[in-house]
């Protein structure tokens, strides 16, 4: 079966061009899953049924495994199992019969459009970092970048006067993502007021600088985020990826279209973002359960 995933995950590679972190993950959960066959002597693709997926779950789980990386897996045999039947390796795909857990379905966690403003609204003051920070949130929230994507940015990377900005993605996947003009006008009073006393070298084509005038790392913005968001009085955990998933609920919320989010994020598979959609229904079925007279 060794064969199988080596065809596989070279697949993955080449047609799909999908990132080697994502290709990590699925080699690993599958190699699990064939030495998990291997102990339960299952030697033929034609002898996995569903009742030996369910067993795989249950021993990941037994295993320690958080719910997380056992929907993970679950996604990878979903695919693997997907790509021999069409491949006409086997003729069926025995997780069709696998129905997730609910407890395997984690909805990524978003801000309340309120915590958004107070968020964006939270560094004050007139230093370079303030209006940097004020820049930062408000990109980031603006645009649905990630945050390797936001700390990469440079100054060729912004088109203002048309009101977008590129950014480079996973496999340095080029887009074009729209600016609103409430982050246009913060940025600009970045660029004029705060990025300038920063620049202890002249010349930085980074957008967005540290104290000692070099482009922030990941790590970095990590920490000014969780600083502002408890200057804020946020009190829930909050992370750069937690502004991702606001800006795609958010949107989705007020009308966007799938396909338009997906493109604005960067998503290969549309199925990606799809999660979102729960995220929103999700929402509904709280408030309609809260406030319904017979709810």
């Amino acid at each position: 079966m060794n064969h199988y995933l080596d065809h596989y995950l070279n697949y993955l590679a080449v047609e799909r061009g999908l990132a080697n972190n994502t290709l990590d993950a699925y080699g690993r959960d599958l190699a699990r899953y064939l030495d998990y066959l291997e102990s339960q002597k299952v030697v033929a693709l034609e002898n996995i049924s569903a009742a030996v997926v369910l067993r795989f779950l249950s021993h990941l789980k037994d295993a320690g495994l958080s719910p997380r990386s056992r929907a993970r897996a679950l996604a990878a045999l979903r695919t693997f199992h997907k790509f021999l039947v069409r491949e006409k390796i086997t003729k069926d795909n025995p997780t069709d019969q696998v129905v997730s857990p609910k407890s395997l379905s984690a909805l990524p966690h978003t801000l309340a459009p309120l915590d958004v403003e107070n968020l964006l609204s939270g560094p004050k003051g007139e230093s370079p970092l303030a209006w940097r920070d004020r820049a930062m949130l408000e990109i980031i929230y603006a645009t649905g970048l990630r945050v390797s994507e936001l700390v990469s940015l440079k100054l060729s990377d912004l088109q203002m006067d048309v009101g977008y900005l590129t950014a480079f993605g996973k496999r340095s996947k080029q887009r074009i993502v729209p600016l609103g003009e409430t982050a246009i006008a913060v940025l600009q009073e970045y660029l004029q007021n705060g990025r300038p006393g920063l620049e202890k070298q002249k010349g930085s084509h980074f957008l967005f600088l540290n104290r000692s005038g070099e482009g922030l790392t990941r790590q970095g913005f990590w920490k000014i985020i969780k600083r502002r968001a408890l200057e804020a009085g946020i009190t829930q955990n909050i992370t750069p990826h937690t502004m991702r998933h606001s800006f795609a609920t958010h949107l989705l919320e007020n009308g966007a279209d799938l396909r338009s989010v997906q493109a604005m994020l960067g998503h290969a598979d549309i199925s990606t973002t799809q999660i979102y959609t729960h995220v929103t229904r999700e929402r509904l079925r709280k408030i309609h359960a809260t406030h319904h007279p017979r709810g």
